[in-house]
Formats: structure tokens, C-alpha cells, sequence
């Protein structure tokens, strides 16, 4: 009932303390909405544990299409409060790094902002550049790559 997602140690420039403990999610977040006896209306008026649950089930689909891949998903926080809700990261050596948001102009913005300051804080001289940064969100339409170069795209656009 409970998946673990383990913590990605990249090679950093700065000595930031990285937090090594796993998150842990339901295999299927309607396991947690059946729990809270949480209807649809009810979780529109508590965004914010709709966003928890929201993130569960992307990090849900992300595992798996990243196992199609021959790869594995992460996540990363460190002591300063920087984080990515996953790290996807492909045998090849390949990764991108990923903020679940519902959606809204100053979430994406947020969570684009927070990949830039941890692709930056990453040592490009020891590990590669990432693949991509996106964020990933609920509600928009269509993908696209904003001029910073992150990618959003709606979770109905992934697929393995």
C-alpha cells in the first residue's frame, strides 16, 4: 500500500546538507481519498490536500514510465529548503529534474524557479547537465517550453 521513493545525492558544488530519508506515498492515491471519505468538492475547497494527492499520482505514473525507460525516479530536498518533487534518472545517465504543481501562473512559476536554483547548485563538471526541467500540472491545456527553457506539461500529456 506504501511505495517508498528514495532520495537522489547529486554531486553538488556547495557542501548542502542533503536529506537522505525516502518520501513515502499510497500506491494509488485514491487509497488516500477513500480514507478521508473526501469527495471531489471536498477536495477542491482543501487545494492543498488535493495537491498532496495530485503529486502522489503523478509520481505514481512518473515510476512507471520511467521503469519502461530503464530508470528510476527520485526525489531531492536539502536542508535550505530546496527541492524537486522528482528526479528522473535513466541508466544512460540521462536525468531532468520535476516540480507537481496544480497549476496557476505563480505555482509554475515557483516550481520553474526552484529547478533553475538546483540545476545551478549542481556540480555540471561531475554530473551532466539535466535533460529537462519541467513542471508538471493538473489543469493546462497543452505543453510548452517557456522562454527559461522548463517545459510545463499537463499530466494528461505523459505517457511512456
Amino acid at each position: 500500500m506504501i511505495d517508498e521513493t528514495e532520495s537522489w545525492t547529486p554531486r553538488l558544488r556547495s557542501k548542502t546538507a542533503i536529506r537522505t530519508t525516502s518520501t513515502k506515498h499510497f500506491v494509488d492515491p485514491a487509497i488516500a481519498t477513500a480514507i478521508l471519505d473526501a469527495s471531489p468538492n471536498d477536495l477542491m475547497n482543501d487545494l492543498n490536500t488535493f495537491g498532496l494527492l495530485f503529486e502522489n499520482l503523478v509520481l505514481r505514473d512518473l515510476k512507471i514510465y520511467a521503469q519502461t525507460l530503464n530508470g528510476y525516479v527520485y526525489n531531492y530536498r536539502d536542508k535550505s529548503g530546496l527541492k524537486a518533487d522528482a528526479v528522473v534518472h535513466l541508466n544512460d545517465g540521462k536525468w531532468g529534474l520535476i516540480e507537481v504543481k496544480l497549476g496557476g501562473e505563480k505555482l509554475i512559476n515557483e516550481g520553474a524557479e526552484s529547478l533553475k536554483l538546483l540545476k545551478e547548485k549542481i556540480d555540471q563538471n561531475k554530473m551532466s547537465q539535466p535533460s529537462f526541467l519541467a513542471v508538471i500540472t493538473a489543469v493546462d491545456s497543452f505543453a510548452y517550453k517557456r522562454l527559461d527553457g522548463v517545459y510545463v506539461i499537463p499530466v494528461a500529456c505523459l505517457k511512456p
